[in-house]
């Protein structure tokens, strides 16, 4: 991949977003048909080119061009557009600003921040305004990594600010420059002023990227390593790699932004980008709201500190929904790029694809299956792979990644519909929400019998956690499948038609269930599981089935081993803190269990 120029793309585009008249190509509006318009006299446009509608100048993407005609998509609300308005192109695509103050901030799909929106119009933001992405009144103590005289090449740091108390900024060299430093400056900077020269180009912080092209890299690496969540479900059981790729899906009430929340609060992550892609606007709210009071657990702050957000609800315009996606994960490429791990979480790609099928349906195109366009699956694909780890572009290694995990919200609660079908040819990891589940007030309701990994990460694990963690994992996996067959026996015959040995499976299978898989997201001890403490739960989980078994086979009645009051101790182990007492505590509460399994109840008071 080879490096693209980040200036030439704007030249036609200044900071604030309205196009230079003077340079600009008018055209005339000769068609509207709600957000897609067709356009007359854009001779000079180019596919994916900006440009400015109407009076309001209402920003739109010219999305097909056929002859002397430009089909364009607009960003905002069309209503009162009509034949002969003009159309003013820029000649650059819908790009990005990249550098210091994206973290803390909440933006609309086309990257304006809508607390600067908001100080400037009120709750209700007129058409057509606009903000630059990044603040241009506030500065950032710069301090610089090279010298005068210096040799870069492209992605090398030439400075770093303190973005936030969580993370320190690194300011890189364009993928388009290299050469020498012939000035450097330092102290408090804005965002648009000139830090460095290199090669003869003045370099700001800032940094403008299309959004659609991915940026450039110097390699890919292998998925061999885990992002570790927190959640004992995911990482116990159906691992999702550092830079992979997942995706979440669930109807309505299953849980999809709670679970992505508490991956945005506890994965071993520098960086969250959270897009909410047409969700309901009361749904939004509350992640806005929410968001901001979350405590970071590595650093007792604000969460917000490392986290950006997207918000585009589902009564914005489609156009605007359809871009807000290219627009986190560009945002999430920025800080790869910086040797930082980033997660972007979709929330979610159904809605998105909506957007496809709408935009879709008024260019007249042939639908596909459910009425989605045939180009559907390439466009997931072609999203869900910018993840990855990476080595970053410059002359020192450095690794980066972009994971990302995209919810999906099929109607119905159906998985076969295009979506999630499409999404799962791509995707490593499937994490399926139950609505049964969520209803039983398990959490998180993730389905063990549907959800799968295709990441091998169990040497990781057994070289990095514990030695038998891949042979406890199988077993909590094949355990809970045997469980689940059993119970549909159960359901039919009753419980006293299955053997002992398997009167203990459905014991086990339940402990599992229930002391295991459940997460207590309000318990500070519970909300998130390392996994030296998630292997100690396995380990007394199975202790737990050997004492059983031996107990049986001793003759002890199979109805007093399963119902033995000491099992419920087992779920005390959600509540051991992960320190230097963690094996005593695994020691001790084994050591009970056996006890308790060779002496026999005496009175029915024990067995209850």
């Amino acid at each position: 991949m080879s490096p693209t120029s980040t200036t030439a793309t704007t030249a036609t585009t200044p900071a604030g977003g309205a196009p230079d008249l003077d340079r600009a190509e008018v055209g005339t509006v000769v068609r509207v048909s709600g957000p897609v318009l067709e356009v007359a006299g854009l001779h000079a446009a180019r596919l994916y080119d900006v440009v400015r509608v109407g009076a309001q100048s209402l920003p739109g993407e010219v999305i097909r061009l056929d002859g002397g005609v430009a089909t364009v998509q607009v960003f905002e609300d069309t209503s009162g557009l009509r034949a002969g308005d003009p159309v003013v192109g820029t000649g650059a695509p819908l790009t990005i600003e990249l550098g210091p103050g994206l973290l803390g901030t909440v933006f609309d799909g086309t990257q304006r921040p809508l607390a600067a929106l908001g100080a400037e119009h009120g709750i209700y933001i007129p058409r057509g305004a606009d903000q630059p992405g990044l603040d241009r009144g506030r500065t950032w103590d710069f301090v610089p990594s090279v010298a005068v005289g210096d040799r870069v090449e492209a992605g090398d740091e030439l400075g770093t600010v303190q973005e936030t108390a969580a993370l320190r900024h690194r300011v890189l060299v364009p993928p388009d420059i290299r050469g020498v430093v012939e000035h450097v400056r330092s102290g408090p900077r804005r965002v648009d002023e000139v830090v460095a020269r290199v090669a003869g180009h003045d370099v700001q912080m800032l940094q403008r990227w299309p959004i659609r092209r991915p940026r450039p890299v110097r390699g890919q690496q292998p998925l061999s390593r885990p992002l570790l969540t927190g959640q004992r479900v995911l990482d116990g059981l159906f691992p999702i790699a550092l830079g992979g790729a997942g995706i979440i899906p669930g109807g309505f009430g299953t849980g999809k932004t709670v679970l992505e929340q508490a991956i945005a609060k506890h994965a071993e992550a520098d960086v969250v980008v959270y897009v909410g892609c047409g969700e309901r606007g009361n749904e939004l709210t509350e992640v806005l709201e929410e968001f901001p009071q979350l405590a970071d657990p590595r650093t007792g702050r604000p969460l917000m500190e490392r986290t950006v957000l997207v918000a585009n609800t589902s009564n914005m315009p489609v156009a605007a929904r359809e871009a807000s996606v290219y627009l986190g994960i560009t945002m999430a490429e920025y800080y790869r790029d910086q040797g930082l791990h980033a997660v972007l979480l979709a929330d979610s790609t159904s809605r998105w694809g909506e957007a496809l099928r709408e935009v879709s349906g008024r260019l007249g195109e042939i639908p596909a299956e459910d009425g989605y366009p045939a180009y559907l699956a390439t466009r997931l694909a072609a999203f869900y792979e910018r993840a990855g780890l990476v080595d970053s572009l410059g002359s020192t290694p450095r690794q980066g990644s972009v994971t990302v995990v995209g919810a999906v919200s099929p109607a119905g609660g159906d998985f076969s519909e295009p979506v999630t079908q499409n999404s799962l040819r791509v995707a490593g990891c499937f994490w399926a929400l139950d609505a049964s589940l969520a209803r039983a007030r398990h959490f998180p309701s993730i389905n063990w019998t549907r959800s799968y990994t295709t990441y091998r990460l169990g040497e990781w694990f057994d070289e990095h956690v514990a030695e038998d963690w891949s042979r406890l994992s199988a077993w909590a996996v094949r355990t809970l499948q045997e469980e689940g067959s059993l119970l549909e026996v159960v359901s039919l015959l009753g419980v006293e038609a299955v053997a002992a040995p398997q009167r203990v499976t459905l014991r086990v299978g339940r402990m599992l269930r229930e002391d295991y898989l459940q997460q207590n997201s309000f318990d500070p001890l519970d909300a998130s599981c390392p996994p030296r403490k998630q292997v100690a739960m396995l380990r007394l989980v199975k202790a737990a089935e050997a004492a059983m078994t031996a107990a049986v086979e001793s003759g002890r009645p199979v109805a007093d081993v399963v119902a033995h009051p000491v099992l419920r101790t087992i779920a005390g182990a959600r509540g051991w803190p992960a320190d230097e007492t963690l094996e005593r505590h695994l020691e001790e509460a084994a050591a009970t269990v056996r006890a308790a399994l060779t002496t026999a109840p005496t009175t029915k008071e024990e067995l209850r």
